[in-house]
């Protein structure tokens, strides 16, 4: 019988992630993020799910004029037990191109997840996580729902402002007031 006491879990740390990842004790094809130090499965990436991040890569390119740097589905640190990688990211400008480190949530302008069956996740243990290491602006591209929603002002691992967006609406970004975003080409 398994009592609450006997069950143990191994919470793990970027170091150890790291060593796991050198040594290959992954398969090359699995799709796994270490969240607040529990390393997690996530499900595989369908087409409309990357029709929609490739949508935001070509939406955004034209717009940003060595404003921000634009990557998709790469890793962020997160303190020393979380490594996601957002769908989307826009990021400081760095002349390496963060090619010495990771970026860190100080280099983050705008992350995006795009969301249809991890959309419960986006919306509570990736918000709070975003919020905690104060992502100062998180979008959650709800494909399920046809809508932008749009986390602004972390506080204590919560966002305080949250607007859902749909089509024919246009966005300014907090930290790149000169882009203005039609929601609509990118839903």
């Amino acid at each position: 019988m398994i009592t609450k006491t006997s069950v143990l879990k191994h919470v793990t740390d970027i170091h150890e992630w790291k060593k796991l990842g050198e040594a290959n004790i992954f398969p090359p094809e699995s799709h796994l993020e270490l969240i607040n130090g529990e390393i997690l499965e996530m499900a595989p990436i369908g087409f409309n799910h990357a029709g929609h991040v490739t949508r935001l890569m070509n939406y955004f390119g034209p717009l940003l004029a060595d404003k921000a740097i634009m990557t998709a589905q790469n890793p962020i640190q997160l303190g020393d037990l979380s490594e996601p990688e957002p769908d989307f990211m826009l990021l400081r400008p760095e002349k390496d191109f963060y090619t010495q480190r990771h970026p860190t949530a100080e280099d983050v302008l705008l992350l995006v997840e795009v969301a249809d069956s991890s959309l419960d996740y986006d919306q509570t243990i990736k918000q709070s996580l975003y919020a905690r290491y104060n992502i100062v602006e998180y979008w959650v591209l709800n494909l399920n729902d046809s809508c932008l929603e749009v986390y602004r002002e972390p506080k204590d691992s919560l966002y305080q402002k949250k607007d859902t967006l749909h089509k024919g609406d246009e966005i300014t970004l907090s930290l790149l007031k000169s882009l203005k975003i039609k929601v609509g080409e990118i839903l």
